[in-house]
């Protein structure tokens, strides 16, 4: 299975990080050259998906999407049939190797399947899968952010090229979130436990990568004045928690629930 690693010119510290971390589980890898959203002020002309509204995408999440389509565009175009993308911040486990040395253990009807985790609250299918190695997956029931690891199948890809050839929006979006098309119809499957999680959430094992597009999101926020948090309404509040219960039932019924992904532990001393 290909195994590329988006990686930004002037970031050659995150591709050392790449290389040390493959290094240990024993898995090659292809370096994808990051599309610099600096550099190309022409990718904002390019329309972007109605539902984000009067919100406007920033230069790094729409070249952050750009530099994903080169992967897709690289595993459209190779025999395998799945291949895994992985952005220049993840920290593996120990046991990584040992799924990416070969696609055999990928259920037949997969179009995308989750390796990574954001330890936020997520919804999978109850139905357990086994992965081998004591991984296993569940169905991704709704939106669980981050693309820095992941597995596409080659159609899949193609279909996802397809859908952003005239339209910005976040990767995050495109990939797992299934409000947005053509996430809605692919069969995305979470690994439980995760196999890598950006660096950003795992202290001082994180080797020190802060997060480029979130700090770049969080400054815009600030300036925009949405980062002031406002008192919700009495009324509003029951509304929002009559709202949750009702879906809790509904989830509950179809055999869905809540979790939060855990990590499989990195190597012990990384």
């Amino acid at each position: 299975m290909k195994c590329l690693v988006i990686n930004l010119d002037r970031s050659p510290e995150r591709l050392a990080h790449m290389r040390a971390g493959f290094g240990r589980i024993g898995i090659a890898f292809e370096r994808v050259v990051a599309i610099d959203g600096y550099s190309h002020p022409e990718l904002k002309q390019q329309a972007q998906h109605p539902m984000y509204g009067a919100r406007q995408l920033s230069s790094s999440e729409i070249a952050c999407l750009h530099s994903h389509r080169a992967c897709w565009s690289i595993l459209v175009q190779d025999e395998a049939r799945y291949g895994a993308v992985f952005e220049d911040d993840v920290v593996f486990s120990a046991n990584a190797g040992r799924l990416l040395a070969d696609s055999d253990w990928i259920p037949a009807d997969a179009d995308i399947v989750k390796l990574e985790t954001f330890f936020k609250k997520t919804m999978i299918h109850r139905m357990r899968i086994s992965a081998r190695h004591g991984f296993s997956m569940y169905r991704l029931c709704r939106f669980h952010p981050g693309t820095g690891g992941y597995i596409v199948s080659r159609r899949a890809a193609r279909d996802l090229l397809d859908a952003t050839e005239k339209v910005n929006l976040t990767a995050d979006d495109m990939v797992f979130n299934p409000a947005f098309s053509p996430s809605g119809g692919k069969m995305i499957y979470q690994l439980v436990p995760a196999l890598c999680a950006q660096a950003q959430f795992l202290g001082s094992i994180g080797a020190g990568l802060p997060s480029l597009l979130d700090q770049e999101r969080e400054t815009a926020r600030v300036a925009s004045g949405l980062a002031i948090k406002r008192r919700r309404p009495f009324f509003e509040k029951m509304r929002v928690e009559t709202r949750r219960i009702v879906e809790w039932v509904v989830d509950h019924c179809r055999l869905r629930r809540y979790t939060i992904v855990a990590l499989d532990p990195p190597e012990a001393g990384r």
